[in-house]
């Protein structure tokens, strides 16, 4: 590899190290550097801009729009009911359908919203939770039609069911029947698509509802934890599933504290897997994908949220993301244009191209305050970590309520502290102006949902009912005797049942979770 020098010719090392007693080098156990000997020197972070909104056909433009500007994957959002496993026509879809993401209620959504793409040739990373076996089924299921090898599709579904009933709510089974259904998805996907990252355990949505950012990370690893362990009674092998496993990590705007809890993050991962039997590198290194913080996010001033999105992108650049998506600055008034998403991704691009930060491994490594700041955030979040292992793990913890009570007192202290202005944001309550607004906004037309209904008909219509119908009974008897489920989600949504269908035959079986 060439020198690299900066603009004043100064020759940049690949890492800094000397001041830095008993430090491992980046690429090494415990990863606090980095999981890669050279970072970004080797290879920049995906650049995922998150998309889906309205109809399958419009995202689909969207994601064409994304590509030909240099997006390096593919990131979709689904709306409510897709998420919580009811398809466009049922009553409790009314009022939501392509809100807040994509509808799709049958392979024939899914052959539309990646139409002219090579599902080889790109990753994409799916948002969804509860539905995620089934939403993985229809990708699978497009790949086999269109001719791909599925063992060479690559992306990530997020399918971390713990953070829904902590911090966001988009839950459908009780716990342990969507722990079986994440742990058959691992046991599937290790044998039959084994580039696929099966899981994103999210610390993204427990930041949003109010966490600090040591609860974030704490709470997020021990439903990692949780994980790994439901798979390990399941009788996988860590050193085989744990490297197909994926986090996904807020960034929000205290830049330092941001950038040491990416570092700490890796260390105490590469030690829980390490105490769970993991000896593969691969299976001890924590990966992670960022996004911006949707919460920072202020409808007043929205062009500050420029500011904000770039200040957090660069604290998971050099806290070592391996993904990134950086937030449209109008995403606190709608979904973000295509304006506002350009932006997005173009600030991405100046980061990595023209900031200097990508050109030595783990640049603010050594500075007294991250490596002190590092420290106290690992201290802190093992003893969360520990607590929670004393009420008998994650599960145990969120049934009895422990860290949703810890994320509302945090999100109450953050609350008072803005109105008695201890903590300023500007624009909302310093530095105010009279509100002008003019920012264009993108608006989803509420007859979309017709359009699903018509196209849901016309599935209905066409497949071969009795075939769907014998499916659909060999998943309710799959499902309660233990049968690994994957095989026949996929060729049930394969003759086109449907997510509402596959999501019935669980309700019927599992039951639903009260809260």
């Amino acid at each position: 590899m060439e020198p690299i020098e900066n603009t004043s010719g100064i020759e940049i090392d690949r890492i800094y190290k000397t001041h830095i007693p008993n430090t491992e080098d980046a690429g090494e156990f415990p990863y606090t550097r980095g999981v890669q000997p050279d970072m970004y020197r080797g290879r920049l972070w995906t650049m995922r801009q998150y998309a889906g909104f309205s109809t399958a056909e419009e995202s689909n433009k969207r994601y064409h729009y994304l590509l030909n500007n240099g997006t390096m994957g593919l990131s979709v959002a689904f709306d409510l009911p897709t998420q919580i496993g009811y398809d466009s026509d049922h009553a409790m879809s009314d009022g939501e359908v392509g809100k807040v993401g994509v509808a799709i209620d049958s392979l024939a959504d899914m052959e539309i919203l990646f139409k002219g793409i090579n599902l080889e040739q790109i990753t994409t990373s799916m948002t969804i939770n509860a539905t995620a076996s089934t939403l993985l089924a229809f990708y699978i299921a497009l790949g086999k039609k269109t001719g791909c090898d599925v063992r060479k599709l690559g992306g990530t579904i997020q399918n971390d069911i713990l953070k829904e009933y902590a911090a966001r709510g988009t839950y459908i089974y009780p716990p342990k029947p969507s722990m079986r259904l994440i742990t058959d998805v691992f046991e599937y996907c290790g044998k039959e698509v084994p580039k696929w990252n099966t899981i994103s355990i999210s610390g993204y949505h427990i930041r949003e509802a109010g966490s600090t950012a040591v609860q974030e990370l704490a709470f997020t690893l021990s439903n990692g934890k949780a994980y790994l362990k439901a798979a390990i009674d399941k009788g996988l092998d860590i050193n085989t599933f744990a490297p197909r496993l994926s986090f996904f990590f807020n960034a929000h705007n205290n830049f330092f504290e941001e950038v040491a809890k990416f570092r700490a993050a890796r260390r105490i991962w590469a030690n829980i897997t390490k105490e769970l039997g993991a000896t593969e590198p691969k299976a001890q290194m924590l990966r992670f994908h960022t996004q911006t913080g949707g919460s920072t996010l202020t409808a007043q001033q929205p062009q500050n949220n420029i500011v904000r999105v770039t200040l957090q992108a660069l604290s998971a650049v050099m806290g070592g993301t391996q993904s990134l998506h950086t937030n449209g600055f109008d995403e606190a008034l709608s979904l973000p244009t295509e304006a506002a998403a350009k932006i997005a991704l173009r600030t991405q691009q100046i980061i990595a191209n023209e900031s200097g930060v990508t050109q030595t491994v783990d640049p603010l490594g050594g500075s007294y305050y991250i490596e002190s700041l590092t420290d106290e955030m690992e201290r802190l979040a093992l003893d969360y970590i520990i607590r929670i292992d004393n009420m008998g793990g994650s599960v145990s913890a969120i049934e009895e309520g422990f860290m949703q009570r810890e994320i509302a007192a945090a999100a109450y202290i953050h609350q008072k502290n803005v109105e008695t202005e201890k903590t300023i944001i500007v624009g909302v309550n310093k530095y105010t102006q009279p509100d002008n607004q003019d920012t264009p906004i993108l608006r989803v037309d509420d007859s979309i949902r017709e359009g699903q209904i018509k196209r849901l008909n016309e599935v209905k219509s066409q497949r071969d009912q009795t075939k769907v119908t014998e499916l659909l009974e060999t998943l309710e008897q799959q499902a309660k005797d233990g049968t690994n489920l994957m095989p026949c989600i996929i060729e049930s949504v394969s003759n086109y049942a449907t997510l509402g269908e596959v999501a019935d035959v669980f309700r019927k079986t599992f039951g639903e979770y009260e809260g």
